[in-house]
């Protein structure tokens, strides 16, 4: 896909100082700009690079005045980098916006779509799947039996939904994922083996959540899992089976949530953060990166450390932690001492 200056300036209601018509079909940072692609230039320790970059096209602030001869046409806005992060999603827009079903793909007679639907080869469409307006479904893309997909939703190749999950408005499913999988359900018998608990529930995503890539959300033994609108997850994160997510938490990478969790609303959860099964986190959390939630955790709670604690306390016990070797050879010198 081709721009011109021209166009891009009337997408951002900016002001051409150079050649209109010369065209960008890629992007890049200021500093690695070359022939054909568009940059910005918001932060004012980068500015030296505008005069070397090669970039057909960089959007600036409409105050940027230049002292040396350019390379570049710019295209000057009331606000570059949210310009630029306008135009990216313009682009991502754009670039998204395909239609129509590729061949081959598995699509069941009993499966409808809304309009401007795209399905990309080596897909498979099951029974009684229900899918809304404008959706995108790129190749290697598995859905299951009276799976329900609402309006707006895309979801990259090779992700897996699975029988009877429900995916709400506006949803991103990135490669990899897998929505309804068995929960991690066992009992073991007299003969000291586990036999499997049947796992009849589904997965629900409210609408506006985003599941990273590689990250698995298991079906519930009983009810539903579920996501509320807005939740933001991470790549590679385990969800397990019966756990219910509030509005608006994000989690980041390699966090592992065990069954029958409650998470509140609008908590922010760090990277390899484990959390026990069958407790109840409030709203508002806090959880710093590589904790371990071993407790029920109320409201507007910060915490960190394995078996996590308030944040404050944790920082100061860690004081003495690294000073627990002095500290103990103070200990053994006061007891020689008092022995003489």
């Amino acid at each position: 896909m081709k721009f011109t200056a021209s166009q891009i300036a009337g997408i951002l209601e900016g002001e051409v100082h150079g050649n209109p018509e010369i065209s960008v079909h890629k992007l890049a940072k200021i500093e690695e700009g070359v022939e054909g692609s568009l940059t910005f230039l918001a932060n004012p320790k980068y500015t030296h690079y505008i005069y070397s970059t090669e970039a057909s096209i960089t959007i600036v602030n409409k105050d940027f005045q230049p002292e040396q001869e350019l390379n570049t046409t710019l295209i000057k806005v009331d606000d570059a980098y949210k310009s630029f992060s306008k135009l990216l999603e313009f682009y991502n827009n754009v670039k998204h916006n395909k239609v129509g079903i590729e061949e081959p793909v598995f699509l069941s007679e009993s499966a409808s779509y809304g309009e401007d639907f795209y399905l990309g080869a080596f897909s498979y469409l099951g029974n009684n799947v229900k899918i809304g307006m404008n959706v995108k479904i790129f190749p290697n893309v598995y859905v299951g039996d009276n799976v329900t997909i609402g309006d707006n939703v895309m979801i990259y190749s090779g992700a897996k939904i699975y029988s009877e999950s429900v995916v709400g408005n506006g949803c991103v499913i990135h490669s990899a994922v897998i929505l309804g999988a068995d929960g991690f359900g066992f009992t073991p018998n007299n003969n000291g083996e586990y036999s499997k608990v049947p796992q009849t529930g589904n997965v629900i995503l409210e609408d506006n959540v985003e599941i990273g890539a590689g990250t698995t959300i298991d079906r519930a033994t009983l009810g539903s899992t579920i996501l509320r609108k807005g939740v933001k997850l991470d790549n590679q994160i385990q969800i397990a089976h019966n756990v219910e997510i509030g509005e608006h938490t994000v989690i980041a990478a390699q966090t592992g949530v065990a069954g029958s969790t409650k998470i509140g609303k609008n908590c922010l959860i760090g990277g390899q953060v484990g959390i026990v099964g069958h407790i109840t986190i409030g709203d508002r959390v806090k959880i710093q990166a590589q904790s371990g939630i071993i407790r029920n955790v109320k409201d507007d709670e910060v915490l960190q450390g394995s078996p996590a604690l308030n944040y404050g306390d944790f920082n100061k016990s860690y004081v003495h932690f690294k000073n627990l070797t002095k500290l103990v050879g103070r200990i053994v010198e006061l007891e020689k001492n008092n022995g003489d």
